[in-house]
């Protein structure tokens, strides 16, 4: 069965900015998540593109790496690369309703 690209995204969420205590998603520090061809055994290797809120985030090897994990936590995920990028730059826009809520951004 096809691994889908929201599925991917839901596993991702699984990883928390630790100076913000919002996750990855919601904040919006993805931008693209790319699911390969399915292989002979059924799983599938996921190009991650994401950013940080800035480019000197002492975070950043901590988000990496989460969701580099995050996603290869999935059963269908064979590999994941993550790529940072930052263009476009991360802005608050980028942010959920609920990301805004729990922060106090209105």
């Amino acid at each position: 069965m096809a691994l889908a690209e929201d599925k991917v995204r839901e596993a991702l969420k699984e990883v928390i900015d630790p100076e913000l205590y919002v996750n990855i998603v919601d904040l919006g520090l993805v931008y693209v998540v790319e699911v390969g061809d399915e292989k002979e055994d059924g799983r599938h290797d996921v190009n991650v593109e994401m950013t940080l809120t800035s480019p000197m985030c002492p975070a950043g090897p901590q988000l990496v790496a989460g969701t580099k994990a995050a996603a290869e936590s999935l059963e269908e995920v064979d590999a994941c690369e993550v790529k940072v990028v930052m263009e476009p730059a991360w802005s608050p826009e980028r942010m959920t309703d609920e990301a805004r809520d729990h922060l106090g951004i209105y």
